[in-house]
């Protein structure tokens, strides 16, 4: 049960930082880095948003 619920943080993390991705592309200028620092936030979450799920088939916690 509690491997479903931080999969489910990841992955509302993983939203959020795609939600700031945004407002930082229209919001700031050209020279902020803050874009790029929440693309790697996100790939990173999604990476272990992928570790997880893994984990979780394999060990069959969440399969049917």
């Amino acid at each position: 049960m509690i491997l479903k619920i931080v999969i489910a943080l990841v992955f509302l993390a993983m939203v959020t930082s795609l939600a700031m991705g945004a407002g930082f592309l229209f919001r700031d200028d050209s020279r902020s880095r803050r874009v790029l620092v929440s693309l790697k936030i996100r790939v990173a979450l999604a990476a272990l948003l992928l570790v997880l799920l893994g984990y979780g088939f394999t060990l069959g916690g969440l399969g049917s």
